[in-house]
């Protein structure tokens, strides 16, 4: 390799001319009449420089044949690697400048022959294609052995060669103290988000963190994988899914806060804000508020179900809210108000807006007793409005009230904690964090996306109010005894489905109370839609320190990843030719010519948006640790045993798998397994990675007359030998030098090298064919047992050609003798 050029391990490789080269070399000189110490001395030198020109040759190879065929990589769920420590994220190896030249290299047109397919694997592709796959051409084509040159590859798409530019492969793992920062996954639909969150939720879970996910689809397997591990760790286990109440726990999305705003919040941030919207929501966020602290002061628990009520009778909710106060601070009070006359004008006001007298009348009976509070003059402010009115400035309150009241999915966000006969425990994120939990969430939103997004919101809004007591008083708050202070790791999928205002604190400040948060989502438009601001999606970025990112569809979302990396310097070569008159009439030269390498450095991006877009499925680059760029490849799905599970649980992932009809495969169907040829799954690398034609043309003719020698030889002596011949191998082998008396008559041809050599293969071929695998003992038995009689019977008819194949080794010998 060059010193100011770097290597290019692209090439053929030349090396094997100097392995036959050293190797011819090292057995002459063993036959030379020279003496021992030296034959031998040379002997020793010459084998072990072959060698290492035979290990360089390989290295080549490897290089050559990784571009295409990865070395096959599955891991079942028990074999997937866990640590205190650090995460684990898949195989693979840190990108530098070196990979950057390697794949600018190996992109050079004079390599397309070892990243695209060979002429007889798209020939076998195509005929499987034209027939169905139905004849045995075809079975035996799509077959995964090493046999077989034309193994399908797996598909993955994408350009293999942005992986298969190292060959050298470690396990990637994240320190875990850099979990905190939260991470970001990106990737398009179905490249592996789901399947590199898995791995994640696996390792969480064992390590002993509460780990909680989020799946606005509805994965069966995801589901089910973490009800396994969280029974192997002996942990409780919440699932919470939309789709399926009647399996799901239940939970009040807006029961549990810190500040008795925190509910209007939640529940007006699911209304549209953008324009006019933007004023609307905010009477609808004062109306809410109202009501929920009015349901507070009558010890009403915030439920949707109660607020809808309460909104749609807030004349009565102020009622009771006005006879509580008259019985707390005016005792019979009854007595007074039967002889209270409500002003006329009031009267008048309340007939005209359509509110309810009593009520009017409580409230004006209030005002007389002189009794003032904020809460008082905010419902008499409603209640002033004209009903009709008021009632168009939160329209848009009642339809998300509606569609989170409706049908079953009522009784699972508003449960009714009086209701014994429901066996369906009610979760709260407070009992999830003292028990040290499990919780899959089930969104449902393929189904409802504005239901989906407003519990996933409110949920996220949950979290985060905890996260706040928890940084204040930590994880005991509210219990006698010392509480274990707990990690949180929270997996947000397709989390720009969930994603609202309620996020960006989250992200912000919940890293201090132990939460550690990793979303998943296919390009960051989407985030931007959703939030409905470039700078909030800015913020939310500005607080995901990890990214991983997989196969994107847009260069705006790639850009993300590759204006992070530094620019990096690559060598180029360039072929210069010129010719041209000589300038000078005088000199005896008729025209001047030259030609040149030059060797030039180029500043180029360590990686473009294009390769980002180009990746196969289940690879990724990651940018971890302070901006470490990675190249990952995830462990596949490999068939796992069968774990016991709930027929519940059973019921329900199949009822998954029915109605969400997601085209995630299972391990036993995985299009990525052992059935389906993986990449380096088979050694028959030789038609698709390295054809022979890139070996040398000599070494390859030699190696194509071996392998007939070695068959013609093998079914001839074999034939012999069965069939009794007597000495005839130890005639076979001293044929040749009977051969060479006849044609060099008075010569000493016994001694002569190309005897020994002859001899020493025929003996070899005997040692091969016979004493290693006892071929010959079991045929000089002549017993009619069941393998010797089909054998014989088998070969008896054709004694003609295999008679022929021995005469044809005759000649080749003959031949072979003559011409040295």
């Amino acid at each position: 390799m060059s010193a100011h050029f770097p290597e290019n391990v692209y090439r053929s490789p030349y090396e094997w001319i100097s392995v036959a080269a050293y190797s011819t070399t090292a057995v002459s000189v063993a036959h030379l009449p020279v003496p021992p110490t030296i034959a031998y001395g040379s002997l020793a030198i010459f084998s072990l420089v072959s060698v290492k020109r035979a290990l360089s040759a390989l290295r080549i190879m490897r290089f050559r044949k990784n571009i295409r065929k990865l070395p096959y990589y599955a891991l079942t769920a028990d074999e997937i690697p866990s640590s205190d420590k650090a995460l684990f994220l898949g195989k693979g190896f840190r990108w530098t400048q070196t990979h950057t030249q390697r794949l600018f290299m190996v992109r050079q047109p004079e390599n397309d022959g070892l990243r695209n397919p060979s002429k007889l694997y798209k020939a076998a592709r195509k005929h499987e294609i034209e027939t169905m796959g139905t004849d045995w051409i075809s079975r035996i084509t799509r077959k995964s052995a090493w046999w077989n040159p034309v193994a399908p590859l797996p598909p993955v798409g994408g350009s293999p060669e942005l992986h298969g530019i190292e060959i050298e492969e470690d396990d990637i793992w994240e320190d875990l103290g850099e979990r905190v920062g939260h991470k970001v996954v990106l990737g398009t639909t179905r490249v592996g988000k789901t399947r590199l969150c898995e791995t994640m939720i696996v390792q969480d879970i064992r390590r002993g963190d509460v780990t909680i996910a989020f799946d606005p689809k509805g994965d069966a397997d995801l589901m089910t994988r973490m009800y396994v591990e969280s029974q192997k760790s002996n942990r409780p286990f919440y699932m919470f899914h939309l789709g399926f109440p009647e399996y799901s726990c239940r939970y009040n999305p807006i029961g549990d806060y810190g500040r008795i705003t925190e509910v209007a919040t939640r529940i007006a941030n699911q209304l549209p804000s953008e324009g006019q919207s933007a004023a609307f929501r905010d009477f609808v966020w004062r109306f809410v508020n109202v009501l929920t602290k009015t349901m507070e002061g009558l010890s009403i628990k915030p439920s949707y179900e109660n607020i809808y009520k309460s909104a749609a009778n807030v004349d009565e909710l102020a009622g009771d809210y006005f006879k509580k106060i008259l019985d707390k601070h005016h005792p019979g009070w009854e007595k007074d108000f039967d002889n209270f006359d409500m002003p006329e004008s009031e009267a008048k006001s309340a007939v005209k807006t359509g509110r309810n007298l009593d009520t009017m009348k409580l409230g004006s009976f209030l005002k007389a007793k002189k009794h003032n509070e904020p809460l008082i003059d905010a419902l008499g402010g409603i209640l002033s409005n004209d009903r009709s009115y008021f009632e168009k400035l939160v329209s848009s309150l009642y339809p998300l009230l509606e569609k989170l009241t409706t049908g079953e999915v009522a009784k699972l966000i508003s449960p009714d904690t009086e209701d014994l006969s429901d066996p369906r425990i009610i979760m709260d994120w407070r009992k999830v964090m003292e028990s040290n939990a499990v919780v899959y969430i089930g969104l449902d939103s393929l189904s409802d996306a504005e239901v989906a997004a407003a519990v996933g919101n409110a949920m996220f809004a949950d979290l985060t109010s905890l996260a706040g007591q928890i940084y204040k008083f930590g994880h005991g708050v509210g219990q006698s005894g010392k509480t274990q202070k707990r990690k949180v790791s929270i997996h947000a999928d397709e989390f720009n489905e969930l994603i609202g205002d309620e996020f960006i604190p989250l992200l912000n400040k919940a890293g201090g109370a132990g939460y550690q948060v990793t979303v998943y989502t296919q390009t960051w438009k989407d985030v931007e839609a959703k939030i409905g601001s470039p700078a909030k999606a800015g913020q939310i970025g500005g607080n995901l320190n990890t990214m991983i990112m997989l196969r994107v569809k847009t260069v705006e979302t790639a850009e993300m990843l590759t204006n992070q990396l530094p620019e990096v310097k690559i060598m180029t070569s360039t072929l210069v030719s010129r010719a041209g008159d000589v300038a000078f009439p005088d000199s005896h030269e008729d025209f001047s010519s030259g030609n040149e390498d030059r060797i030039g450095a180029e500043t180029v991006p360590m990686l473009t948006p294009a390769d980002l877009t180009q990746l196969p499925k289940g690879q990724a680059f990651a940018l971890i640790e302070g901006g470490q760029l990675y190249k990952i490849r995830l462990p596949l799905p490999k068939k796992d045993k069968q774990e016991e599970i709930p027929a519940h649980i059973g019921e329900m992932a199949a009822d998954m798998r029915e109605v969400y009809r997601l085209s995630r495969p299972s391990a036993e169907e995985n299009a990525f397994t052992e059935e389906v040829v993986m990449p380096s799954n088979t050694s028959a690398w030789y038609m698709n990675s390295l054809p022979l034609k890139f070996l040398f043309l000599p070494f390859k003719a030699a190696y194509t007359l071996f392998l007939i020698v070695l068959l013609i030889f093998g079914s001839s002596v074999l034939t012999q030998n069965y069939f009794g011949t007597g000495n005839l191998l130890e005639d076979e082998i001293k044929w040749p030098e009977s051969v060479g008396h006849d044609a060099f008559p008075g010569k000493e041809v016994d001694d002569t090298i190309n005897l020994q050599i002859a001899r020493l293969s025929y003996k070899g071929l005997k040692t091969v064919f016979f004493d290693l695998t006892l071929v010959n003992e079991s045929l000089k038995a002549k017993s009619e047992a069941d393998f010797g009689y089909k054998f014989k019977n088998y070969l008896v008819p054709r004694m003609k050609y295999l008679q022929q194949f021995d005469t044809t080794l005759k000649v080749i010998s003959f031949v072979w003798e003559i011409g040295h």
